[in-house]
C-alpha cells in the first residue's frame, strides 16, 4: 500500500542543514497496524507528515498505492489525499463553536458530499465510537477522551484506506489512552491501515508491528526491544542484591 524507497528530508536555512530523514525505507502492507517510536527529533513527526502528503520531500521515491506521490503537483496530492488518508492529531484540533455533529460534517462539506450521504456517514461514526447520543454537544462539554474519539469519527467519516495517528493518546490519561487504542485496534480489524506515532512503549507493544526512528533511519525494534529487557533483567537482579543486602 505504501513504499519508502531512499526517502530524506532536508531542512536549509542560510546558515545549517538539517537531516530530518536520510534513506528511509519503508514498506505498509494494506490492513497493517503499525506504531512508531523513538526518540524526540528522530524524524518521526517528519516521516508521518511526508506519509499524509502535508510536506514534500528531498530525495528518493514514495508510491502509495501504485501512484508516485513525488510526480503528483499540489493540487493532485491534495485530491489523493482527500481520497485515501485520515489524520488524528495529539490536539484533537476541534472547532469549539461546532456541535460534535458539525465537526464531523465539515471535511464531508469540503467534499461535495450530499446531505444525506453525509448524514448517514456522521451518525454511522458517531455511534461506532460510543457519542451517537451526543451530536449536539460542543466540544468543551466532553472529556479529552472523548473529544478523541470525536476526532477519530471525524477522520472516519471520509471513508480513508489510511489513517495516521500523531500521538493520538499524548494529551490523556492512561485509562483514556487505553480506551481510544482499543477503539483504533477495532477499527484495524474492520480493514483500517493505520500508522500511529507514539510515545508510550505500552501503547506501541500492542500494535502487531512496532518500528522505531533514530537519526532519521529506521532502528531494529527487536532488538531495541531486547536490549531494553537486558536493562530491565540487570535493575531487578540490582534490587533483588539490594533486598537480600
Amino acid at each position: 500500500m505504501l513504499t519508502m524507497t531512499n526517502i530524506s528530508k532536508v531542512y536549509q536555512t542560510e546558515k545549517v542543514q538539517t537531516h530530518a530523514l536520510r534513506d528511509f525505507n519503508l514498506q505498509v502492507n494494506e490492513g497493517e497496524f503499525i506504531a512508531v517510536t523513538g526518540p524526540s527529533g528522530s524524524g518521526k513527526t517528519t516521516f508521518l507528515n511526508i506519509a499524509g502528503m502535508l510536506e514534500n520531500f528531498t530525495g528518493g521515491q514514495y508510491m502509495l498505492d501504485d501512484v508516485d506521490i513525488g510526480k503528483l503537483n499540489d493540487n493532485a496530492r491534495a485530491d489523493l489525499r482527500n481520497q485515501k488518508i485520515g489524520f488524528i492529531f495529539q490536539g484533537f484540533n476541534l472547532i469549539p463553536d461546532l456541535n460534535l455533529y458539525e465537526n464531523v460534517e465539515v471535511p464531508l462539506r469540503y467534499r461535495g458530499i450530499k446531505a444525506a450521504e453525509r448524514k448517514r456517514r456522521i451518525e454511522d461514526c458517531l455511534e461506532k465510537v460510543g457519542l451517537g447520543s451526543r451530536a449536539k454537544h460542543l466540544p468543551q462539554q466532553l472529556s479529552g477522551g472523548q473529544q478523541q474519539r470525536v476526532a477519530i469519527a471525524r477522520a472516519l467519516a471520509g471513508q480513508p484506506r489510511f489513517l495516521l495517528a500523531d500521538e493520538p493518546t499524548g494529551n490523556l490519561d492512561s485509562l483514556m489512552a487505553r480506551q481510544v487504542m482499543e477503539l483504533l485496534e477495532q477499527i484495524n480489524k474492520e480493514g483500517a491501515t493505520i500508522v500511529m506515532v507514539t510515545h508510550d512503549p505500552e501503547l506501541a507493544r500492542r500494535a502487531p508491528r512496532n518500528i522505531q526512528v533514530v537519526d532519521g533511519k529506521l532502528a531494529d525494534f527487536t532488538l531495541y526491544q531486547s536490549r531494553e529487557a537486558v536493562l530491565d533483567t540487570a535493575n531487578d537482579n540490582k534490587m533483588k542484591s539490594a533486598v537480600e543486602a
